[in-house]
């Protein structure tokens, strides 16, 4: 379902409008967030310029008293209310009241300075091709989505290519295949999506990742809740100045190598090296494959906590990464695939990995191969486990 796996300090430069008197403090890593006023309202309490309500079978879109659509189909009346709000400088609110369906082959575009409340549920149905989703921007900013349930098999269930100043609020899907939320720069490789907020995703049933980024360069996550998907919980790709408050993944990838939390393809690393930017403050695994999986030249990252049980695949995996920190503050891990330090020949073998802080049982610890440098182990207590280091 995703596309293959193939600099700079930390922004934070939510532009005017975008802060709110509210504060979210992620778990784990003391970053209080400002929320904005949708994100931290109840669905539908804004002023909105357009809307979109269904009444009996009958959707009717408005922007102020003139109506620009009626009829049967929901995306078409989101879309037209959004299509009626004039060219602006400053985001404009759209609200959805009622559920709906749409098709997997479609999608509901969003401009740039563009809220959007859904208060309700969209289902998707049949199926579809390319980059569709019920949930699309591409090539914008100043978008956020304040509330969206989905249900079905979307492609993707939000799909943000090449965006920058985002923000996705409350967000669920209790999905039955594809993949939940992704954000990528793959309409322009050279710049990365930037200034990107998700507040809270709970994703089941997916059947490839939860949450993905792939070429992004500032963003802050509250929660991802990730039940039964195929694939990871969160995927970080060539991302960095991430902070994450808390995955939380029961089932994730269970019979791949996928991870609740996985970092893959250069993320964390700025130009030719990896200083700490990658701030995560708990990863939780129940089963699933992977617990944590760190690979392809990535690192730069910091986990505070980990709570990991009974993984099908390896609880923890570092392979070909540098300065990665397992747990910064604490840790238990009990049970399914070994705790382990690993490299391939075709990157440079892993460096500067440290687990400390750790209790460990019924699972062991082992480096191999004995390549890389600096890595250490402190403070971890083992029970029923081996030890094997370099």
């Amino acid at each position: 379902m995703t596309s293959p796996h193939p600099r700079s300090t930390a922004r934070r430069r939510w532009r005017t409008g975008l802060l709110a008197a509210a504060t979210l403090t992620l778990a784990g890593t003391g970053v209080a967030l400002g929320l904005s006023p949708a994100s931290a309202a109840t669905c539908g309490a804004l002023s909105y310029q357009a809307d979109a309500t269904l009444s009996g079978s009958t959707w009717t879109a408005r922007r102020g008293s003139t109506t620009v659509y009626t009829g049967t189909d929901m995306r078409a009346a989101v879309q037209a209310a959004i299509s009626s709000l004039p060219s602006r400088t400053a985001k404009q609110n759209v609200l959805v009241r009622g559920s709906g369906s749409i098709s997997a082959n479609s999608r509901i575009s969003l401009p740039s300075y563009t809220l959007l409340d859904v208060c309700g549920t969209i289902n998707v149905t049949g199926t579809g091709s390319g980059d569709q989703a019920p949930i699309y921007s591409r090539g914008t900013h100043d978008v956020e989505v304040a509330h969206l349930n989905v249900t079905g098999a979307p492609l993707y269930g939000i799909f943000m290519r090449s965006v920058s100043n985002l923000i996705l609020g409350q967000i669920d899907m209790r999905l039955s295949g594809g993949l939940g939320i992704r954000i990528d720069n793959y309409g322009d490789k050279t710049v990365p999506a930037r200034n990107i907020r998700l507040d809270s995703a709970y994703v089941s049933g997916a059947g490839s990742h939860a949450v993905e980024t792939y070429g992004v360069d500032g963003i802050t996550i509250g929660t991802v809740t990730a039940r039964n998907v195929g694939e990871s919980g969160l995927l970080l790709n060539q991302t960095v100045n991430a902070t994450v408050g808390t995955v939380d993944a029961d089932n994730a990838g269970a019979g791949t190598g996928y991870a609740a939390f996985r970092m893959a393809n250069r993320n964390g690393r700025i130009g030719s090296s990896y200083p700490t930017n990658i701030r995560v403050g708990t990863v939780k695994a129940r089963g699933g494959g992977r617990g944590v999986f760190c690979v392809s030249e990535s690192g730069g990252a910091v986990i505070d906590r980990v709570d990991i049980a009974n993984t099908g695949n390896n609880a923890v995996l570092v392979e070909n990464c540098h300065n990665v920190v397992l747990a910064g503050a604490s840790g238990t891990i009990n049970g399914g695939g070994e705790v382990r330090i690993s490299s391939r020949t075709e990157f440079a073998p892993s460096s500067d990995i440290r687990l400390q802080n750790l209790s460990v049982s019924n699972t062991n610890i082992r480096w191999s191969p004995c390549t890389g440098s600096n890595n250490t182990i402190s403070n971890v207590t083992r029970t029923n486990s081996t030890l094997t280091w370099c």
